[in-house]
C-alpha cells in the first residue's frame, strides 16, 4: 500500500493525494504489481491505519469533501528521487536484481545505468537502521536479488538443485547460461528505449 501511494505521487500527481477508492485500485492493478492482489476496504483502512502509527501515511489536509491519503516517506526518511523510486519498486514486486529495478524503475526515475542502480542500493543498506537487503543468490541464477526491509527482516530458503539431470549433465549450468543470455538482451532493450527517447526529444 506505501508503495502504490509513492507510485501514484511520482506517475499521475494530478490525482495525488488518493481517495479510498482510488487507492484500493492502485492496490489491486493488474500491471507492475507481484504479487496480485484483490483487497477490500476493510484491509485498506487496516493497512493506512498502521501505516500511519508509523508516520508512514496520513489523511491529507484540503477541500475536498472526499477523504484523501498520503505518504510521508520525504518527512520520515529525507530520500533522494533514485532512492524513493528504488524502494517503491522494491514495495510493489518484491526482491529485484539491479537490472529489474533499472528498467522498471525507470518510470519514476531513469537511472544512467546499473551503477547507479546498485550506489542507490547501497545507500538503502547503509542507512541506520537499513532499508534494503541483499538476498543470497539462488542456484541458477546469475546475479542476487535486492528485498525491502520495511516490513521487517526477509528470510529466503536456499533450495538444493534437486534434479538428477541437471547435476549429472551440466543441465544447471544451461540454463544459467540461457539466464545470463536473456539478462543481457533485456539490459541492451532498456539501453535501446532509453537512447530512443533521447532521440524522439530533440524533435519534440
Amino acid at each position: 500500500m506505501l508503495g502504490c501511494l509513492v507510485e501514484k505521487e511520482i506517475t499521475t500527481p494530478e490525482y495525488y493525494p488518493l481517495s479510498l477508492n482510488a487507492l484500493i485500485h492502485a492496490c489491486n492493478q493488474k500491471s507492475n504489481r507481484d504479487p496480485l492482489m484483490n483487497v477490500e476496504e476493510d484491509a485498506v483502512r487496516g493497512a493506512l491505519r498502521a501505516l500511519g502509527q508509523q508516520t508512514l501515511a496520513r489523511s491529507a489536509s484540503g477541500d475536498s469533501r472526499v477523504a484523501k491519503y498520503e505518504h510521508r516517506l520525504a518527512d520520515t526518511f529525507n530520500f533522494t528521487r533514485p532512492e524513493t523510486a528504488i524502494l517503491c519498486e522494491l514495495l510493489l514486486r518484491g526482491p529485484q536484481t539491479p537490472g529489474e529495478l533499472r528498467s522498471r524503475a525507470e518510470r519514476m526515475h531513469p537511472f544512467e545505468d546499473l551503477s547507479v542502480v546498485q550506489s542507490t542500493l547501497k545507500h538503502l543498506m547503509e542507512r541506520e537502521p537499513p532499508l534494503v537487503k541483499l538476498l543470497p543468490r539462488q542456484p541458477g541464477t546469475k546475479e542476487a536479488r535486492y528485498a525491502h526491509l520495511m516490513s521487517g527482516d526477509v528470510e529466503v530458503a536456499q533450495h538444493e538443485v534437486s534434479s538428477p539431470v541437471a547435476a549429472t549433465t551440466g543441465g544447471g549450468d544451461r540454463v544459467s547460461r540461457l539466464e545470463d543470455q536473456v539478462q543481457k538482451l533485456q539490459e541492451e532493450v532498456a539501453d535501446l528505449k532509453q537512447q530512443l527517447a533521447a532521440f524522439r526529444k530533440q524533435f519534440e
